[in-house]
């Protein structure tokens, strides 16, 4: 990842500022292979620059949060999960409560997890229970295009023809999994001030598969949000899609940051994010 350091805003008092890795639009498509090293000399990387944005404690205002508003809520949510590494527990136990949280907070009628991952903020971690670094470049996860190709890669051809005929979404579920996230916080954006542009697709290619996301272009109309000290017992729920463009807000930029606040002995960051595609009737 290329990086083009800007010069930091003077901070607020009052106001947690931090700063953000925004794509840079340089009229070149991204490319990148995942899991598939002998390709990994033809990926073309995007190049991101730093902005310092204000970061709001999002705890004061979570009653206020609606996630068709602003594309995000901050939940209590406690789990019968007691080792979110281990995969039988999370296909027995979380699925089902991912669920129901998610029919609670989006009235969909139903909801199908499709997959979890797992990431911790330092190496040997990741290595220890085969996690993912947090990712700190703001972004959202699927595109007008790829959102429905991976609901037909999920759900067969046959089943996401009767599913397209109506709204449907892709909500994602993130949560710490161990200890009180101390580091790589996730930051959010309310997706009302996140104007209709600087929306770079970025080819995501697999051997059997080709993703693609979002990575957004900074603008200095973004509200960001981010709820400090985040419990295993505290979740937060947001769309990355929904196919009905009347809603204010469809996507949600998000991002890890480094907060100014964090201790120097700050333990690794533990998470798990889930994805399910939500179908209303």
């Amino acid at each position: 990842m290329t990086i083009v350091a800007e010069r930091p805003f003077t901070n607020t008092v009052g106001e947690t500022r931090a700063k953000f890795n925004y794509v840079v639009d340089n009229g070149r498509p991204p490319v990148r292979y995942i899991d598939w090293p002998e390709m990994a000399h033809m990926a073309v990387e995007p190049v991101y620059q730093q902005h310092e944005m204000a970061v709001r404690n999002g705890r004061p205002l979570r009653d206020t949060f609606n996630i068709d508003t602003h594309g995000f809520v901050f939940v209590d949510h406690y789990t019968q999960v007691k080792d979110f590494t281990d995969e039988a527990q999370r296909e027995n136990v979380y699925d089902a409560e991912v669920q129901a949280l998610i029919k609670k907070h989006t009235g969909a009628a139903d909801v199908v997890v499709f997959d979890h991952t797992l990431r911790v903020s330092d190496a040997q971690g990741q290595k220890s229970i085969n996690a993912r670094p947090t990712v700190k470049g703001v972004h959202n996860d699927y595109t007008e295009a790829s959102a429905p190709r991976r609901l037909r890669e999920i759900v067969g051809d046959a089943e996401a023809d009767r599913r397209l005929k109506k709204r449907w979404a892709i909500v994602q579920v993130w949560r710490p999994i161990r200890g009180t996230v101390m580091i790589d916080p996730l930051g959010i954006c309310d997706g009302r001030s996140i104007p209709q542009k600087g929306f770079i697709r970025v080819e995501r290619r697999y051997k059997d598969r080709t993703g693609e996301v979002y990575h957004i272009a900074h603008n200095p109309s973004h509200v960001w949000f981010h709820f400090p000290q985040m419990e295993r017992h505290e979740a937060l729920v947001f769309k990355v899609f929904d196919s009905d463009t009347s809603k204010p807000s469809r996507f949600t930029a998000h991002s890890a940051f480094d907060d100014p606040a964090t201790p120097a002995d700050a333990p690794a960051r533990e998470s798990i994010e889930t994805r399910t595609f939500a179908f209303f009737d």
